[in-house]
């Protein structure tokens, strides 16, 4: 199995080189989480074991299981996934980066259980670029407003914004989502930024459009079945 998750490592990242060529952009710009949330811990240390340290998993629980059971390894834990308020805390303790952000609420709890653990915590804000009542995250045009809060808080460092491509869209409608979040971030950044708040990171593209997601902007790409299949 691990040769068969090397196999698959090794095909991701050539795709990912090839879209990046494709933009003009250079691999080192571009994260690759790699997505075990169907991998039972021994799989998931197999997995490790083919090479690669940065996993995604979408629910905090199973996270915090595997990051115990897996301890002796050095992996880079991201939470992708929807979080709960209630659920803020350990993922502070546990999480390297903070993918799903979806609220004001949340945002400030972050920000006071980090200051509790004398901490900066790391998060993207989530965007529903798409528009779609199913999904988590800020409307487009409430970022500003986001942004301007997120200045008044003291451990929460944004790296930047995620978003994933609406449910029933094809791959131009995927491409459209993505480049509209490519001018989101832009023009943030062009308005003034505070001090904790950076914009360099914009996470978007799963298993089936990762590639069109980097060639429009990407710097981390959440990848599962790609990685996985056997």
């Amino acid at each position: 199995m691990v040769e068969q998750f090397k196999k698959n490592l090794a095909e991701v990242k050539d795709r990912i080189a090839s879209a990046a060529a494709r933009a003009g952009r250079s691999t080192d710009e571009i994260t690759l989480v790699g997505v075990t949330k169907y991998l039972d811990v021994e799989t998931t240390r197999l997995f490790v074991e083919s090479g690669h340290m940065v996993l995604g998993e979408n629910r905090p629980q199973l996270l915090l299981e595997k990051r115990q059971a897996l301890a002796d390894l050095s992996i880079e834990w991201h939470l992708i996934g929807h979080l709960q308020r209630n659920k803020a805390k350990r993922m502070v303790e546990a999480a390297q980066l903070i993918h799903s952000v979806d609220s004001l609420r949340l945002l400030k709890a972050i920000d006071g259980h980090a200051t509790e653990q004398s901490k900066r915590a790391r998060v993207l804000l989530e965007v529903n670029v798409s528009g779609e009542s199913a999904k988590h995250g800020f409307s487009v045009e409430e970022m500003e407003s986001v942004i301007e809060e997120a200045a008044g808080l003291q451990a929460v460092q944004v790296d930047g914004l995620m978003a994933m491509a609406g449910l029933a869209g094809n791959e131009d409608d995927a491409r459209k989502e993505f480049a509209a979040m490519r001018e989101l971030s832009q023009r943030l950044a062009a308005s003034g930024l505070p001090a904790n708040v950076l914009m360099s990171e914009l996470s978007m593209g799963m298993s089936g459009d990762y590639e069109v997601a980097i060639e429009e902007g990407a710097t981390i790409v959440r990848v599962g079945s790609a990685l996985l299949k056997t």
